[in-house]
């Protein structure tokens, strides 16, 4: 893979995000992270909604390592990036930070995501338009 800036998206602190204690609960790591992926396909030129009714394809998350370093609190702006370290025929593999826009880093991920047919939800290859698409734009 090129050594590119990896793509951020921005993400606010919202109090439905935080726990009693006052601090993001941990599963909305994840959601942070969902939505910095569906923002990167979106600006590669991916709609997921338009591939599962073009293509007949989805992705699921299929393996996932996170490791919890600090705490985000209430209100706090985040950046969520996403860098694919790997593209296979029917998966892809990303890296993918959680920091404050200071640079404090909060919480990293390692993501694959399968591609699957919609309608059996068996892995199938992504389409050849696709993958190309991916590849030039890394």
């Amino acid at each position: 893979m090129k050594d590119e800036e990896p793509f951020e998206w921005p993400v606010r602190v919202y109090y439905e995000d935080t726990d009693a204690g006052g601090v993001v609960y941990y599963a909305n790591y994840l959601k942070f992270m969902e939505r910095a992926r569906t923002e990167w396909l979106r600006a590669l030129g991916f709609e997921q909604d338009r591939l599962r009714e073009e293509a007949g394809i989805l992705f699921a998350v299929s393996r996932l390592a996170v490791d919890y370093l600090r705490p985000a609190r209430f209100n706090e702006r985040l950046l969520v990036s996403v860098n694919m370290t790997k593209l296979g025929r029917a998966s892809i593999s990303l890296a993918q930070e959680v920091s404050r826009e200071s640079g404090e880093m909060l919480c990293t991920g390692l993501v694959r995501i399968a591609c699957l047919d919609a309608a059996s939800l068996r892995p199938r290859p992504m389409p050849a338009a696709m993958l190309k698409g991916i590849e030039v734009a890394d």
